[in-house]
């Protein structure tokens, strides 16, 4: 049931009165159980809070704004006052602070039932949670960690939504509100290599994260786990690993978006794609082999590594730009070659657009197929150099093996579909 079907179901005036009560007792059900005993107990308990909860609606329910304030300040102040009087050993504000939100989300249960007790139900949590909360802020959580995410919100929150999403060169290609999304992608998948390292490990935890990164965006997936390598070096070959991982991931979700626009089509490149994938599984699993068992909790590093974050976002712009270049000087004497370059900028889109003109009739079945294959191997122009550049040498060579055999996979797998087809009849003849 929605919050809307909710506040409908609550529209008789006596029920709001009745979920202003249920919140300050569920919220006093918890302050009871710590209100503790003696001289130096808590003021409030179940029925203080059960109380100010109905004053809430009691006060809301009467229409008079006046009454609304004259009742919240007087709860404020004795809230206040149970504070200074109270054990003034412990000098938290919580359960005083408790009180007043209580009384607020009475005043909100008569015109928002629903959100009130919602809100009463996620307040009741945060104060019955209480130990778990702080032994996770204080024991699990590094100073370092927590400037990353500040830095990740700011990114993501303060610093893109103020961007213009529009292009500003006279190419009409660096728009700065997606250069800047692709570094926020780039910061969070790292985040999710590195909460999953800390969950799984490291043998496991980034060939896990990879597969899911590559959903997003395999090319930064590549840069963030070769930031990973290069501040932890005995992860390097499970960053490797997870950076394969993602181009699986890639894979597979380029399988699924080419099914949606050519049904045809994935069954020509189901054999490339398989095979790639296959011979990349299997180097991955023989690098995961190879890294040391460490404890994902005992991990140094960084959840990720701003100045690699930019430097990827730049490598993007830039190659986008030779992209642009290229064409203009070539010109489009024929889809292949449009492929080819538009692969450097965006693999996914390029592929489409080979399906969409395969759909339509414009070109053969086996172009199309050639088409796909060859922007994936000129997309892997931009994740060799990215490797070498934000992991170093050794995670560069080893993520340039599993491009090798990415490659070797769809034109091995390529030739094998051709053959087994119509052949040239297709790729020279008239469409399929």
């Amino acid at each position: 049931m929605s919050a809307d079907e909710l506040d409908h179901w609550f529209s008789r005036p006596e029920w709001p009165l009745l979920v202003a009560l249920a919140i300050g007792l569920l919220i006093g059900l918890e302050r009871e159980r710590r209100k503790g005993e003696g001289i130096t107990r808590s003021a409030a308990g179940l029925r203080t809070f059960g109380l100010v909860g109905l004053l809430g609606g009691v006060a809301a329910l009467a229409g008079n704004a006046g009454f609304v304030l004259l009742a919240g300040a007087f709860v404020a102040l004795g809230a206040l006052a149970a504070y200074w009087l109270g054990d003034r050993k412990d000098p938290g504000l919580t359960g005083e602070v408790a009180l007043v939100v209580t009384y607020a989300l009475g005043v909100l249960a008569q015109t928002r039932p629903a959100v009130g007790l919602e809100v009463g139900v996620v307040v009741a949590a945060l104060l019955a949670f209480r130990v778990q909360l702080h032994r996770f802020v204080r024991d699990r959580i590094t100073d370092q960690e927590l400037l990353d995410a500040l830095t990740f919100a700011i990114a993501a929150l303060v610093i893109l939504p103020l961007l213009p999403n529009r292009p500003i060169d006279p190419l009409g290609l660096l728009n700065p509100f997606t250069l800047w999304r692709l570094a926020v992608v780039a910061m969070a998948l790292s985040f999710l290599g590195y909460v999953a390292q800390r969950l799984l490990g490291g043998r496991f935890g980034l060939l896990v994260a990879g597969l899911a990164a590559g959903l997003v965006s395999s090319t930064a997936a590549v840069a963030a786990m070769g930031a990973r390598a290069k501040g932890q070096t005995d992860l390097a070959a499970a960053s490797a690993a997870g950076a394969i991982a993602s181009m699986i991931g890639s894979l597979a979700y380029l399988l699924a978006i080419i099914g949606a626009v050519s049904p045809q089509l994935i069954i020509t490149m189901a054999i490339p794609l398989g095979l790639a994938a296959c011979l990349m599984l299997a180097y991955a699993v023989w690098l995961v082999r190879r890294t040391p068992k460490v404890s994902g909790h005992d991990t140094a590093g960084r959840a990720f590594s701003g100045g690699a974050v930019l430097l990827f976002v730049v490598m993007v712009g830039a190659f986008s730009l030779i992209a642009e270049l290229l064409l203009r000087w070539l010109g489009a004497p024929g889809a292949l070659i449009g492929a080819a370059v538009m692969g450097l900028a965006d693999a996914h889109a390029a592929s489409v657009s080979m399906a969409t003109l395969q759909a339509g009739g414009r070109v053969t079945l086996t172009a199309a197929a050639i088409g796909v294959v060859l922007t994936l191997t000129t997309n892997m122009a931009v994740k060799v150099p990215a490797a070498f550049m934000t992991g170093g040498r050794a995670y560069g060579r080893q993520v340039t093996i599993g491009v090798l055999l990415l490659i070797a996979g769809l034109w091995a797998g390529g030739a094998m579909a051709f053959l087994t087809g119509d052949g040239g009849r297709l790729l020279l003849g008239r469409p399929s």
